[in-house]
């Protein structure tokens, strides 16, 4: 079971969060993507812009954040987190 945790943070407080479960044979990186593009969906979000700082952060902490920089729209919270909460 790969578990995605996504969560929108405005002021320091959590406004919105979701969990994507991937049961499939794909690779992490697949999973990752799909994960987040089904957080999007969920949200009514555009799929962020990975930045490098983003994949580097994510290598290093299985965790990230998305922040105005990596939306080509103007977003209406501080910054979009997903997190890597369970792997096979």
């Amino acid at each position: 079971m790969f578990r995605l945790w996504g969560k929108l943070w405005k002021s320091n407080r959590l406004i919105k969060d979701t969990v994507v479960c991937n049961d499939s044979d794909d690779t992490r990186t697949h999973k990752i993507f799909r994960g987040l593009e089904e957080i999007c969906y969920e949200f009514d979000l555009e799929n962020p812009i990975w930045l490098d700082s983003t994949v580097t952060d994510f290598k290093r902490h299985s965790k990230t954040r998305f922040y105005q920089d990596s939306f080509i729209e103007q977003i209406e919270f501080d910054y979009l987190e997903i997190q890597v909460i369970e792997e096979d």
